[in-house]
């Protein structure tokens, strides 16, 4: 019983491991109840204020460049938008600065209009600002876009700051019946190949965090805190500090467009482009922590990055902040692990009376399952002893899992050796081809191999059935997690092999003490 509860356990574990990371994202924990979801109507006629507003601009466009420690922008006068920003604290694989606004897209960010259809976004602003450069002498700086027409008027007033990724956007309007504003198309993702985490739009609706479908298009309007596009380690978003009506999203060809709708004159919004670095966006005081979807077991996921982030600040090193996290975590399971750990030692020995038992009372069940109870009790064993400490484990794991996932801190962190990147798999040996059969597209490198070995080492060591089949069956499992480990974080594979090889000492411990007590 002791062995089929096991392998039951660690066959539902790989399981919900292989869907989870081959199949689905975790669908997210934020369901709606409140939040008004409506779809899409069709647009109302074009109210009179729009026919003032002029045709594609054939101006010649001013560019202004904005320089801080964080980010260089480009802003240009065509809509008053944004051409450009890529981050300068972050770096891609040819050691270039991430980019996070190649060109403005289908629909440039920022872009505003009287409909959904952002009409002023071609529109010529003029402007007297020139180039700005921020530093430790000179803090923040304005920029101020303006436009006039028949009738409609918009003052743009972008204020930066030298020490945040934090932009203030100031919108003063006449004359447009609705105002509408959008973060863009393409605003804000940068990695659209790593399908690991969420791509595209996402909003808040209270402390409610929302993925929208994409099927069709959806309208928001309950307690609405920011907009965003993201991908895994970085996002836009845009947060009202005055009221807005609406938020909507919706596609655009390839793309995805998501955007908020007001009814005042006058809107303020809090424009965040960069890193989904946790502290900075908690400090902002505005939400955008939950950006960062720690998955079901947040709960966890948030104390135990705490931890990890306090071990790297005295480490220095988030290799050997996993590695004391590992031990710190294994902790407090000790003394339950210890009492599992004897209880099997007491079962493998039962093992031949309990088989006198079942040839015994082979033809009457419910008899044999009476006499096996009294056995346990007897020798005060608990048949699934062991796999408690398992199951309470498996929340503490997956929410390492997701951590060690999506964190932006671990991005391009060095472990030691050959471990360059603790967020990406261990490719020293480079990997299987994708034609290969069944096993085709793994990543290879030792660490895996490694973690595999020590699982080896690990059931060698514990109790075992006397069953054959049971044990070949067990035997197959370390086979099964060393490919299943092949393609995660290094930091996630770390983890487990410190795991393991913690657990290898605590049984070296229990069998030598059960061996001293016989």
């Amino acid at each position: 019983m002791e062995k089929r509860a096991l392998i039951a356990v660690a066959i539902s574990f790989v399981i919900l491991f292989i869907y989870q990371y081959f199949f689905i994202k975790p669908e997210p924990q934020q369901v709606q109840k409140k939040t008004e979801v409506v779809k899409k109507e069709e647009p109302a006629p074009e109210k009179p204020a729009e026919l003032s507003v002029p045709p594609k601009s054939t101006a010649e466009e001013k560019e202004i460049k904005v320089e801080t420690e964080f980010y260089s922008a480009i802003f240009t006068t065509r809509g008053g938008t944004l051409k450009h920003y890529e981050l300068k604290k972050y770096k891609d694989k040819d050691g270039k600065n991430v980019v996070l606004l190649k060109s403005p897209g289908l629909e440039p960010p920022l872009s505003i209009g009287s409909t959904d259809k952002f009409n002023l976004s071609d529109a010529d602003f003029h402007t007297s600002g020139k180039d700005i450069t921020l530093d430790k002498d000179k803090m923040s700086d304005s920029l101020i876009f303006e436009y006039a027409d028949s009738g409609l008027s918009v003052r743009r007033t972008f204020t930066f700051h030298s020490n945040d990724y934090r932009i203030d956007v100031k919108d003063e309007v006449s004359g447009l019946p609705d105002y509408w504003i959008t973060i863009g198309t393409d605003f804000g993702i940068y990695d659209s190949k790593d399908k690991s985490s969420h791509i595209g739009p996402v909003l808040l609706t209270g402390t409610k965090r929302v993925e929208p479908k994409l099927k069709e298009a959806e309208s928001y309007r309950d307690d609405l805190k920011w907009i965003a596009q993201e991908d895994k380690y970085f996002f836009t978003a845009l947060v009202p500090v005055t009221k807005v009506d609406e938020a909507r999203v919706w596609k655009m060809k390839d793309s995805s467009v998501i955007a908020f709708m007001s009814k005042v004159r006058t809107n303020e919004f809090i424009l965040y482009a960069g890193p989904k670095e946790y502290d900075r966006l908690k400090a902002l005081h505005v939400g955008l922590e939950h950006i960062i979807d720690f998955g079901f077991f947040s709960v966890l996921a948030v104390p135990l990055f705490w931890t990890l982030k306090l071990f790297y600040n005295f480490l220095g090193n988030y290799g050997w902040a996993i590695v004391l996290l590992t031990i710190l975590i294994r902790i407090p399971f000790i003394p339950l692990v210890n009492k599992s750990q004897k209880s099997m030692k007491k079962l493998q020995e039962l093992q031949p009376r309990m088989a006198e038992v079942r040839e015994k009372f082979k033809k009457d069940p419910q008899r044999m399952q009476r006499e096996m109870m009294d056995l346990y009790k007897k020798y005060k064993v608990n048949p699934l002893g062991g796999c408690l400490p398992i199951i309470l484990q498996i929340p503490v794991f997956f929410a390492l899992y997701k951590i060690l996932m999506i964190a932006i801190e671990l991005r391009g962190a060095p472990f030691m050796l050959w471990l360059k990147d603790l967020s990406a798999p261990d490719t020293l040996f480079g990997h299987i081809p994708a034609w290969f059969p069944l096993i085709g597209g793994f990543a290879i490198g030792p660490l895996p191999i490694l973690m595999g070995a020590t699982m080896i080492v690990q059931q060698r060591m514990t109790p075992t059935s006397m069953d054959p089949a049971q044990n070949r069956i067990m035997m197959f499992m370390p086979i099964i997690f060393t490919f299943l480990f092949l393609n995660f974080a290094t930091g996630l594979v770390l983890y487990w092999l410190m795991n393991n090889i913690f657990s290898i000492t605590q049984q070296l411990y229990v069998n030598r003490k059960l061996k001293a007590e016989s």
